[in-house]
């Protein structure tokens, strides 16, 4: 075979190899209202709670707390049994509340009977946050994985549409952030991401961790930010950054991380409210 013979093909998959990762990794585009409204502000993670759980994560008091400081708010959605949208971040509600079972086990006036880390907080309803912080700087919300995510992304977005005020919505899962692009176009959509040994923790291993990680299924979603964990972020979701993606990071515990990102999600800590 002759070397011109031979060049045609090697050009080929060298093309291949640089347009497969940017076409798989390419964010959504953001307008520049929407950039405006949610860059350089530090959300609060499952609002303003204390290390000494004295105020306990996702809870009201939280919220209210973090609203009147003036800060953005972090919040994670899922559903109970009947079908309620609540504000809880763990699967089960062993570390919060103490009782061994799923939060999809129990029905909303099951959970209703359980405190959060021994305090008289509950386990709110997302409709009842959304009440108590009318007006906050900006709102995240992570929608959580598990078995009926069709349900939960129709259901948060009903309630989103009653809601006054800055919102967008993220997942580790790309599905539900592909859910939104296609129902919900309109709102800012972002995709969260670790690394390798993160995703090991949470039994997620191999080629789909792989994948998650370098946040390869971009395409589906074309998210417009990418949530990373603080700390080293792999080569493509450096590309995806660089393509326009906003750059948030969690769960940041110093303001220095604020330094060359667009948003920081924070705990246990009293940052600036806005820092660019």
């Amino acid at each position: 075979m002759s070397k011109h013979k031979l060049l045609k093909p090697l050009l080929g998959l060298t093309a291949a190899a640089v347009l497969l990762p940017l076409y798989a990794v390419a964010p959504g585009h953001a307008s520049r209202r929407q950039k405006k409204i949610f860059r350089g502000v530090n959300y609060a993670h499952r609002g303003l709670h204390t290390r000494d759980k004295s105020v306990p994560e996702n809870s009201l008091a939280a919220f209210r707390q973090a609203a009147q400081e003036g800060y953005g708010i972090e919040l994670d959605v899922q559903l109970s049994k009947d079908g309620e949208v609540v504000v809880f971040h763990d699967d089960t509600l062993d570390r919060v509340c103490g009782v061994h079972a799923r939060v999809d086990e129990l029905t909303w006036p099951e959970l209703q009977q359980l405190r959060l880390c021994g305090t008289d907080e509950q386990i709110p309803l997302f409709s009842e946050v959304l009440k108590n912080i009318q007006g906050c700087e900006a709102l995240i919300v992570e929608l959580k994985n598990g078995p009926r995510n069709r349900e939960l992304c129709e259901k948060t977005l009903a309630l989103l549409e009653s809601y006054h005020g800055n919102v967008c919505i993220e997942s580790f899962n790309p599905l539900i952030v592909a859910w939104f692009r296609f129902h919900a176009p309109d709102l800012i959509r972002g995709q969260l991401a670790t690394t390798v040994s993160n995703y090991a923790d949470d039994g997620i291993r191999g080629i789909q961790a792989f994948v998650l990680h370098h946040t390869l299924l971009n395409f589906l979603a074309r998210p417009q930010f990418i949530a990373y964990r603080v700390g080293p972020r792999p080569p493509l979701v450096h590309l995806c950054t660089w393509l326009g993606a906003l750059n948030v990071g969690w769960t940041s515990h110093e303001p220095r991380n604020e330094q060359g990102r667009d948003a920081v999600i924070f705990e246990f800590y009293r940052p600036r409210r806005r820092y660019l």
